[in-house]
């Protein structure tokens, strides 16, 4: 068999720093997956709930601090070890240093729970998007998922969608709506990104 048909397990590191249903939801799609699966997951808060549900999947959860990830490179030599083919961020609130970033180019996703360009940027995360898109009385909303660069919420975007905002919308309701299309596309958009990568 040629190298170019052989079937490789590639690796997904996930960024997290709430209770980490996307993460779990990914984990468990690549579970049984012959072509990737979620190596580690690692969390700036180490009282997380992602990292007990990691743990409980058997995935190694790792927690690190403000230093770690900024002041030195104790984060990016951890990622260098696991080498992974694609570095998920989901639901993680910090900024990515640009050395990571430089370290592996175009191998960092984010999902954001809003039609970006809309309701992006610092502080826009979670419950302040939703509110602030039905104070704004928007007519849709949706999620999309990006490639990361050195500004919050601003790289290529990979995948949208939308749906639309019925006028008795509830900040419960919308909320519901988003994690359903979060559940349904995050895990698949991932898995055509590594399909299509170029296995070097």
């Amino acid at each position: 068999m040629s190298p170019s048909k052989r079937i490789f397990s590639k690796k997904i590191v996930v960024f997290a720093s709430g209770s980490g249903s996307n993460a779990e939801n990914i984990i468990r799609y690549f579970k049984d997956s012959g072509t990737a699966e979620v190596v580690s997951v690692l969390s700036n808060k180490p009282s997380a709930r992602v990292l007990d549900r990691a743990q409980k999947l058997n995935v190694k959860a790792l927690y690190f601090d403000r230093d770690a990830f900024y002041n030195t490179n104790d984060v990016l030599h951890i990622l260098e070890d696991t080498n992974p083919d694609l570095i998920v961020l989901a639901g993680f609130l910090w900024l990515f240093p640009s050395s990571i970033l430089e370290k592996f180019p175009n191998k960092v996703i984010n999902l954001h729970p809003a039609l970006l360009p809309k309701y992006g940027g610092k502080g826009m995360f979670g419950n302040n998007v939703h509110q602030a898109v039905l104070d704004n009385k928007e007519k849709e909303t949706g999620i999309t998922i990006h490639y990361v660069n050195e500004k919050y919420d601003d790289g290529q975007i990979i995948f949208q969608k939308a749906f639309s905002i019925s006028s008795t919308e509830t900040l419960t309701s919308l909320t519901e709506k988003i994690h359903e299309l979060e559940h349904r596309h995050f895990p698949k958009v991932i898995e055509n990104l590594l399909e299509s990568s170029t296995i070097d």
